[in-house]
């Protein structure tokens, strides 16, 4: 498998910027849902560990979005849906990239809305650009959770989606992502 995608497969590098983001942004959901369930001491560790997950995303989200154009997705894999399945796919992807970046944004203004640094890697720390409002935390804080809820919601869809056109319509989607190329 060569690095950039052909017309019937996706490449070694957009597949990495895939599954890496799959992992990162499953890994981020389960820390933010199950944090509270965790001892004291151990909250903060998994929150700066969110946080870092989080900011992750965001720069390979950057990073697939330059090589996307550089290198093209392949074109969509034809099914009885026809016209519309092409549409609600291509809905379905940009309603996805909007959410890896939107999620983690509000993370990033909810960290500064409670007057904290933004902790980068453990490399350095960035000061929040304003005083604490933690009445606007609160206010945005559902907003990060219910559209992390979101992604994931979407992300199952796509996920079923995929094993639907693998063993429903019997065609290569799954495969160009997934199988050999």
């Amino acid at each position: 498998m060569g690095l950039r995608n052909t017309p019937d497969s996706y490449g070694a590098m957009a597949r990495a910027f895939h599954w890496l983001t799959v992992v990162l942004v499953l890994v981020a959901w389960l820390i933010g849902l199950f944090r509270g369930e965790l001892p004291e001491a151990n909250r903060a560790a998994a929150m700066f560990v969110h946080i870092s997950l989080g900011l992750a995303v965001v720069g390979l989200l950057v990073l697939r979005l330059l090589w996307r154009m550089v290198d093209p997705a392949p074109p969509p894999v034809q099914t009885p849906l026809g016209r519309l399945g092409d549409i609600a796919a291509a809905s379905m992807h940009g309603l996805s990239y909007l959410l890896l970046l939107a999620v983690p944004v509000i993370g990033i203004v909810l960290v500064f809305a409670r007057g904290r640094p933004l902790p980068v890697f453990g490399l350095f720390e960035i000061a929040s650009p304003w005083p604490a409002d933690r009445a606007f935390a609160r206010s945005i804080k559902p907003y990060h959770e219910w559209l992390a809820h979101g992604l994931m919601a979407l992300a199952f869809i796509h996920a079923a989606a995929a094993l639907v056109h693998h063993f429903v319509f019997g065609d290569r989607t799954l495969r160009r992502m997934a199988g050999p190329a």
